[in-house]
C-alpha cells in the first residue's frame, strides 16, 4: 500500500490492503454485508399541510416505516423506545409531533436532553433546519441551555423559556431540579421529553438518571402536567427493560429499522508488529487516498500514541488529521467538529466522546483500533460511515487481549452475536440515597407517595430518617430535607470529585479526570497525554482536587503498581455448581496504589520502579465468588503447577471474557484472587463492579455463571500461547505486573 494516489475509492483501497505484501498477510476475515433498500411506511393521520410542505422542502417524500410507527404512537399519547442503527433518522421521530403539538398549542414546551453537549448544538441545528421551511407564525422557540450558556442567557430562559429547550441531565439535575419554582412555567407546560442516545445511560450515569427522571417526574405533577417520553437509542438487546428501568414505567419499543443500507465491508485484521503500527500504516494510506477516515481507540493513551507516530509518516498532510477524546476544552471540541464536517480535516483519532450522533459529515472508512469491548458499541462506531449511500469500510485491528484474539480465532461468533443486554442499577443504595435527599428538598416527600413503595427504597428512607438527612413531619404525612441544596454533591457520571489537570507554567486547565481513575494516571510522576504532547504530573493535591503538569518529551510511559483486598459484607444468593460453590453479594474493596514502572514506548522494556504513598481508595459495591475447595488446591500443588498463579489467571480470564455477557468496559469489573480467605478459609476468586454500591454487572453475570466460567475456558485453552499472554489471561491493568501467572495451572 506504498505507492499511494489521490481519491482513491474504498474498493481500490480494500483491493491494495489485501495485495499488499505487508499488510494482506494480516487480514484474518473479510465480511461483505450486503445493501438493503429502504422501507417506506404511512401515518394512520397525514401531518399539518406546513409541516408535509416542509418535509418535501427537505426532499423527504415518505417516512421510513420505524419513522412512521414510532410517530403514530407518540401521536397516541404512548412512552416510546426506538431502538435502530446509528443514521436512520431518529430525530424525526421526535421533532414532528413536537413540532406538531407546538402548532396546535403555541405556549406548548418539550425538553430535549443529551448526553454530551456537541449532540445539543447538532440537534439546535436540525430544529432550525425543519423551522426554516415553515412560515414564520409556525416556527417554535429553541434554544439550548448546558454549561457553556452565559448567566446573562440563563436568566433570560428562565424568565422566557422557549418552546424547546435543549440540555443535558447534569443540568437539569442542579439547576431546573433544584430551583424548580423558577421554571414553574416551563414544566407546567411541558407536554414532551426526548432522551436521546439512551444506550449511554447505563451502568452508575445510567442508574443516576433513572432517578434525575423520577424526580423530573414529580415536579411536572407538581405543577400539573405528565409529559410523554421518546427515547432514543442504538440497536440494544433489551429495549424494553432499558426504558422500565429508566422511566419506571412502560414505554411501546420500535426496534425494526426501515432505513436503506450501503453496501459494507468489515475487515478483521490480526497485526504481526503492534496494533497502533498497524493502524499507523492503514490510517496513512487512507489519508494520501483521500478517503475521509475515523480512528477509535481504547485509551486517551493510545489516541495520542496512533496520532503522533501517523502525523510523523505523514509529512505535508500531517494537519489533515487529529486527536479527539474527552477532556479536551469545548472550544478545542467545536473546532475539531467544524473542521470535520467542512471536510478541511481528513482523518480524526477518537476515544469514545465522537462515538455519539455528533454530525460530523460523510466519512468512508472507520477503524477501530482494538474491538470496542462490545458488539453494540462496534456496530455504533462502524455506523458512523457510509451515511449517504456509498460504500465503506470497518477495519477491526486486533490487540493482543483475550476478546480481541477470541473474535480473530472466531469471526463468525462476531457477526452471530446478539447485541448485549443493557444493565443499570436504579435500587443502588448509595444512589437512591443521594436523589432522595435531592428530591425531599426539591418537594416534601408524602409517606404514601409512589416513588418511597419500593421495600428496597423504603429501607434507605428509614437509614435517612435515622441519621436525620430526612425529617418526618410532626402530623407525619411528609418527609422533609434537612438541607436546603444537597444538588452539588451528586456527581451524575461519576463515583466521586474530579479533578483539574493544570499546567504549571501558567495555571490553565489542560483538562479533567474523575477521582477513580486519577491515582492510576495522574500520580506523581505519571506520564500524562494530551493533544499529541508528553506532559509529567508533578504533583497531586487532594485537598484541591487539583493535578499539576509540566510540558516534557519522554520516550516512555508509565504503569502503576498496587494491591486490593475485599470483605464479603452480605451474601445474597449462592449456588454449587461442578465441584464449587459460587456466591453473589455485597463486598468492601481496598485498592491501594503502591507505585509505578516505567516502560520504554519502543518494545514496553521496563526502565525503572518507583514507590508512591498514596491513601487506599475504599469502597463497597456488588460482586461474586467463586470459592476453590482445599481438594482442588492440594491436587493443583501436587501436580507441581502454581496455585497462586492459576487463579490470579482464572480471575484475568473471566474478566477478559466479561463483556460478552454484559454491556460494559473491561474496565467497570474489578477482580482479585485470594490463595487463602479469612471469612471462607479458602482460596477464593473474586469479580465485583468498579463502582461503589454495584451497577449490575456482577448480578447479571451471577445469572449466567456457567456461560462465564465456559467461554473462559475455551479462550484460555485457544491461546496458542505456552505459558499465558495478553490474549488469554494476562490484564493490562493488573497491580502486580501480571505475576505470578500459571495458564496450565488456570485450565487445571
Amino acid at each position: 500500500m506504498d505507492d499511494l494516489k489521490e481519491n482513491g475509492s474504498v474498493a481500490d483501497y480494500l483491493t491494495a490492503l489485501k495485495s499488499s505484501p505487508r499488510l494482506g498477510q494480516q487480514v484474518v476475515h473479510h465480511e461483505k454485508l450486503a445493501a438493503h433498500p429502504a422501507v417506506f411506511g404511512k401515518n394512520r393521520i397525514g401531518w399539518p399541510l406546513a409541516l408535509e410542505e416542509a418535509l418535501k422542502e427537505m426532499g423527504i417524500d415518505a417516512l421510513y416505516q420505524h419513522q412512521a410507527s414510532a410517530t403514530d404512537a407518540v401521536r397516541r399519547g404512548e412512552n416510546v423506545i426506538v431502538s435502530t442503527p446509528t443514521a436512520s433518522g431518529k430525530s424525526l421521530i421526535y421533532n414532528l409531533p413536537v413540532f406538531e403539538q407546538i402548532m396546535r398549542a403555541p405556549d406548548s414546551t418539550a425538553l430535549y436532553l443529551f448526553p454530551l453537549k456537541a449532540l445539543a448544538q447538532d440537534q439546535l441545528r436540525a430544529i432550525q433546519e425543519l423551522a426554516s421551511m415553515l412560515p414564520e407564525e409556525l416556527v417554535p422557540s429553541a434554544a439550548i441551555y448546558d454549561g457553556d450558556t452565559t448567566a446573562y442567557k440563563r436568566k433570560k430562559l428562565r424568565d422566557r423559556p422557549p418552546n424547546i429547550l435543549i440540555s443535558n441531565p447534569d443540568m437539569l439535575h442542579l439547576s431546573m431540579l433544584g430551583y424548580h419554582s423558577a421554571w414553574s412555567g416551563f414544566f407546567a407546560r411541558l407536554t414532551h421529553v426526548i432522551l436521546d442516545e439512551v444506550h449511554t445511560y447505563r451502568g452508575i450515569f445510567g442508574s443516576h438518571m433513572a432517578w434525575v427522571l423520577r424526580r423530573l417526574k414529580r415536579i411536572c405533577a407538581y405543577y400539573g402536567s405528565r409529559p410523554q417520553f421518546i427515547l432514543s437509542s442504538a440497536t440494544v438487546a433489551n429495549p424494553d427493560e432499558l426504558a422500565r428501568d429508566l422511566l419506571g414505567e412502560e414505554a411501546t419499543v420500535i426496534s425494526k429499522s426501515g432505513a436503506p443500507r450501503a453496501k459494507r465491508n468489515f475487515i478483521f485484521l490480526n497485526p504481526l508488529d503492534s496494533a497502533a503500527t498497524a493502524a499507523s500504516q492503514l490510517i496513512e494510506a487512507s489519508l494520501k487516498r483521500g478517503l475521509r477516515t475515523i480512528v477509535y481507540t481504547q485509551s486517551r493513551k493510545l489516541t495520542e500514541l496512533v496520532s503522533i507516530w501517523t502525523q510523523q509518516r505523514l509529512g505535508k498532510l500531517s494537519n489533515k488529521l487529529t486527536s479527539y477524546r474527552a477532556g479536551y476544552l469545548p472550544e478545542e471540541r467545536r473546532e475539531i467538529e467544524a473542521r470535520l464536517s467542512n471536510g478541511s480535516l481528513l482523518g480524526v483519532i477518537a476515544t469514545s466522546a465522537l462515538e455519539l450522533g455528533i454530525d460530523i459529515g460523510d466519512l468512508d472508512i472507520c477503524i477501530l483500533v482494538g474491538y470496542p469491548g462490545t458488539i453494540m458499541t462496534t456496530w455504533q462506531r462502524g455506523g458512523r460511515v457510509g451515511r449517504k449511500q456509498n460504500e465503506s469500510l470497518i477495519i477491526l485491528v486486533a490487540l493482543e487481549d483475550s476478546l480481541d484474539q477470541h473474535f480473530m480465532r472466531n469471526p463468525q461468533d462476531f457477526f452471530s452475536r446478539e447485541v448485549e443486554a443493557t444493565v443499570l442499577n436504579p435500587l443502588n443504595k448509595t444512589i437512591v440515597k443521594r436523589h432522595l435527599i435531592c428530591a425531599a428538598a426539591e418537594q416534601p416527600i408524602k409517606t404514601d407517595e409512589r416513588l418511597v413503595q419500593d421495600a428496597a427504597v423504603l429501607e434507605v428512607v428509614n437509614e435517612l430518617v435515622a441519621e436525620a438527612s430526612l425529617l418526618l413531619t410532626a402530623d407525619e404525612n411528609y418527609w422533609v430535607g434537612s438541607r436546603k441544596y444537597p444538588h452539588r454533591e451528586v456527581d451524575l457520571r461519576g463515583t466521586g470529585q474530579t479533578f483539574v489537570i493544570r499546567n504549571n507554567t501558567d495555571g490553565s486547565a489542560l483538562g479533567e479526570i474523575d477521582f477513580m481513575r486519577c491515582f492510576k494516571e495522574c500520580h506523581p510522576g505519571a506520564v500524562y497525554l494530551h493533544r499529541g504532547k508528553t506532559w509529567l504530573i508533578t504533583d497531586l493535591d487532594l485537598e484541591s482536587h487539583e493535578v499539576t503538569a509540566v510540558r516534557k518529551n519522554v520516550n516512555y510511559f508509565t504503569r502503576t503498581m498496587g494491591n486490593k483486598t475485599t470483605e464479603i459484607l452480605k451474601t445474597y444468593e449462592s449456588a454449587e455448581m461442578h465441584n464449587f460453590r459460587v456466591s453473589f453479594g455485597f463486598l468492601r474493596v481496598t485498592d491501594t496504589v503502591t507505585g509505578f514502572q516505567r516502560r520504554l514506548v519502543a518494545g514496553q522494556k521496563l526502565i525503572s520502579r518507583e514507590q508512591l504513598d498514596l491513601p487506599p481508595l475504599v469502597f463497597e459495591t456488588e460482586g461474586l465468588w467463586i470459592e476453590i475447595p482445599e481438594a482442588v488446591q492440594k491436587r493443583i500443588e501436587r501436580e507441581q503447577y502454581h496455585f497462586m498463579g492459576g487463579i490470579h489467571a482464572l480471575e484475568h480470564g473471566a474478566i477478559s471474557i466479561f463483556p460478552l455477557l454484559v454491556l460494559c468496559d473491561r474496565n467497570d469489573v474489578g477482580g482479585i484472587a485470594h490463595p487463602f480467605h479469612e471469612q471462607l478459609s479458602k482460596a477464593a476468586v473474586f469479580i465485583y463492579d468498579g463502582y461503589p454500591g454495584g451497577v449490575g454487572l456482577a448480578r447479571k453475570a451471577f445469572e449466567k455463571i456457567e456461560e462465564l466460567l465456559h467461554l473462559t475456558q475455551r479462550t484460555i485453552s485457544g491461546c496458542p500461547c505456552e505459558l499465558g499472554c495478553p490474549s488469554c489471561v494476562h490484564s493490562p491493568k493488573c497491580g502486580s505486573g501480571n505475576r505470578p501467572i500459571d495458564k496450565q495451572s488456570a485450565l487445571e
